[in-house]
């Protein structure tokens, strides 16, 4: 495997815990989750894990302003613009919407940060991130774009490695489960598991992609990652379990699913998700176990990818008040 650049920031291992009065409060198998939520960087998420590698990346292109995108409460931006800040980047955070009338959740992080930010309506996100980036580079900023979700070869390269350290850790589940968007995280998984002997089953629950697409976009991107570390490794979309029923309403809008899944992990175990990921995934998950999909005597692993600072933003706090 060739070695790529990588600055080692994040808060590694992240802990693996049992989520003993979940898993009573549900009657089926145990549940375990992966503290992903604390890797340490302006409170954490998964997105640290892909920044080591992205940012030791814009670093040996010469890079003084970090670029990306997300919508007005990414967690992607706000670990984007921790990152810049720790390591002495400017940093340009296009989002797509219009301006709230406060600053909240993520989108106060932000601006805590140093962000500059740019907004830019769903259908013109990627104009406007081309014009921001040419912007820049005519200013002489040296910019550095990184991708929506982080979600390259290089960011998803980030997920393999976790994979391994799930294993040295000793924990091998029947089953890892885990909100899948952009795709990143899914395809280093799943290009772990080949890699390091992980058989299992890894399963997104997709927040707002419908299943074909998201199969077939992290079975490239793991393939890509593979050819990045040096490893000639193929993959099928049908090798890629995701599962798009619990796409609800659509992207960002919580409904009695999630509520209910944020509610029952915050009672049951004082552990806290976000309304739009890890609560998706979370309701996701509390379904099927509901429908027997997993055997009692199995262990679900949950992989927390973190976004905890949306529940206060104005959108969804009302929600839980």
């Amino acid at each position: 495997m060739i070695p790529i650049p990588r600055l080692r920031f994040a808060h590694l291992p992240t802990p693996v815990e049992t989520l003993t009065r979940l898993s009573h409060d549900l009657g089926g198998p145990t549940i375990l989750v992966k503290r992903d939520d604390q890797t340490g960087l302006a409170l954490g998420g998964n997105k640290t894990r892909k920044l080591e590698f992205l940012l030791a990346a814009a670093q040996s292109h010469g890079a003084r302003t970090l670029i990306t995108a997300g919508a007005v409460q990414s967690n992607h931006c706000r670990q984007t613009a921790a990152a810049a800040a720790r390591f002495g980047f400017d940093c340009i955070l296009l989002l797509a919407g219009s301006p709230p009338p406060s600053a909240s959740g993520n989108l106060l992080l932000d601006g805590l940060l140093g962000a500059e930010i740019v907004y830019a309506r769903r259908e013109e996100r990627d104009r406007r991130l081309k014009e921001v980036f040419d912007s820049a580079w005519a200013d002489g900023r040296r910019p550095y774009l990184i991708p929506y979700g982080g979600s390259n070869a290089t960011g998803a390269a980030a997920y393999a490695f976790a994979l391994q350290e799930l294993l040295e850790q000793g924990v091998r589940p029947d089953w890892i489960v885990f909100a899948s968007s952009s795709g990143g995280t899914q395809a280093g998984l799943v290009l772990g598991a080949r890699l390091f002997g992980y058989e299992g089953r890894i399963l997104g629950i997709s927040v707002d992609e419908p299943a074909g697409e998201l199969q077939k976009r992290v079975a490239d991107l793991a393939a890509e990652a593979g050819d990045l570390l040096g490893e000639q490794v193929k993959f099928s979309p049908d090798e890629v379990l995701v599962n798009d029923s619990y796409r609800g309403a659509g992207y960002g809008i919580a409904g009695e699913a999630e509520q209910e899944a944020v509610r029952l992990f915050a009672r049951c175990e004082g552990l806290l998700l976000d309304p739009v990921y890890t609560g998706r995934a979370a309701a996701g998950l509390i379904d099927l176990v509901r429908r027997g999909t997993f055997r009692p005597g199995e262990q679900v692993l949950f992989w927390h990818t973190g976004g905890t600072p949306a529940i206060f933003a104005d959108a969804y706090r009302e929600l839980f008040e």
